[in-house]
């Protein structure tokens, strides 16, 4: 969006800093990584396969 150089930082670089592994995707597809009871999504395209993940984490347990 042309508006980076206005954050005082990146979350992916702190995160990254912090021992993070980032899993880039393209920019505003659907991204969405579980890693154990962990799930994340990379932007708002990613919303509902988030959820999906979510609703099938809970039935697992």
């Amino acid at each position: 969006m042309g508006k980076i150089h206005i954050m005082p930082f990146l979350l992916q670089n702190k995160l990254i800093e912090r021992g993070a592994v980032h899993i880039y995707g393209e920019p505003w597809k659907e991204n969405v990584v579980v890693d154990g009871r962990l799930i994340t999504g990379q932007n708002p395209a990613s919303a509902k396969k988030v959820a999906d993940m979510i609703i099938q984490q809970l039935n697992a347990q």
